[in-house]
């Protein structure tokens, strides 16, 4: 075979190289769920978010990376081995609390790349530095937070403030990453004895927590009772005062009437004062009234019904009182 014929084929095939090159690399298709970056030389020049088949000039001159749209999850402190079992890392997950307690503390952080340039080029490895970022963010804020917090109701605000302190990093950073949510899955003691130890104090407190607030019902009960009481009292009082009020004045208005009556007639009236004083004095005694010369009496019976027996020719007294049968 000639130089010329071989030259020929080889010709021939580098061309069904190029060719096939060409067809095979100036087409891609991006998924619904994905995103792409076309790299000219090299170098960055657009970024694809829409889905379905695109087309590009062929590789060497430009090639596509593509990136997931998905969220992203990121453990801190474990993680999972191929067969599915949970790798813990101690050391890591290790940290000081704000009261200087020793915890063990664990979390998943959710991410998504928002950027997709900045995420390939402004970071050689994104997923590292997110990992660092985030272990500098949960021992800011246990290591700012008193051991109560971490162990019970305080970790949704551990979490809200872990996952601001590493928003603000990574967004420092530039690396083309937004944190969805930061997820404490564990926080407990290095060990027994200091759990045991731990759980003691905490009933402790709890037992002083039940032991002032029944101290505080019990103060505001007796608090009720006595303010109960004394509204009784001056609702009493004011009571008796209008009653007061009331029986003076009926006995202002029966003096006016009196005085009235007597200022027509003072000698009458006297005597109906006279008599009504005496049975108010002596309700269950006959009283009569004598004549003052001893001749014929002129009486008043003030029970009804009765009559009086004859007085002495020779007593000279106005008035005596009698039981049954004998005068007095």
């Amino acid at each position: 075979m000639s130089a010329k014929r071989i030259l020929t084929i080889a010709g021939m095939a580098v061309a069904a190289v190029v060719v096939l090159v060409v067809l095979f690399t100036t087409w891609y298709t991006v998924d619904e769920g994905e995103q792409a970056v076309i790299i000219t030389f090299g170098k960055a020049d657009e970024t694809v978010t829409d889905s379905g088949l695109k087309f590009k000039l062929p590789w060497p001159v430009q090639s596509v990376e593509k990136l997931s749209k998905e969220t992203y999850s990121t453990s801190f402190g474990y993680n999972q081995d191929e067969s599915g079992e949970l790798i813990s890392y101690d050391k890591e997950t290790k940290m000081i609390t704000g009261d200087e307690y020793i915890v063990i503390a664990d979390l998943v952080v959710q991410w998504k790349i928002t950027e997709p340039v900045k995420y390939l080029f402004n970071s050689e490895n994104p997923r590292e530095l997110l990992h660092d970022a985030t272990a500098a963010s949960i021992r800011s804020i246990i290591g700012s937070s008193p051991i109560d917090d971490a162990l019970t109701d305080g970790k949704a605000e551990i979490e809200a403030d872990t996952r601001d302190l590493l928003a603000d990093l990574v967004e420092r950073y530039d690396i083309g990453i937004a944190v969805q949510g930061v997820k404490l899955q564990d926080v407990e003691l290095p060990n027994a004895e200091v759990r045991d130890a731990f759980t003691a104090v905490t009933d402790a407190r709890e037992t002083k927590s039940t032991k002032i607030n029944q101290a505080r019902k019990y103060e505001n009960q007796k608090k009720n009772e006595a303010a109960g009481e004394r509204d009784a009292v001056l609702s009493r009082a004011q009571g008796d005062k209008t009653a007061r009020i009331e029986q003076a004045s009926g006995d202002v208005a029966v003096f006016d009437k009196l005085y009235a009556e007597y200022s027509n007639n003072k000698e009458i009236t006297r005597e109906r004062l006279i008599l009504e004083t005496l049975e108010q004095v002596l309700p269950g005694a006959n009283l009569y009234i004598m004549n003052d010369d001893g001749g014929t009496m002129k009486y008043l019976p003030l029970i009804p019904g009765t009559q009086p027996p004859q007085a002495p020719a020779q007593e000279d007294t106005e008035k005596k009182e009698g039981g049954e049968g004998n005068g007095q």
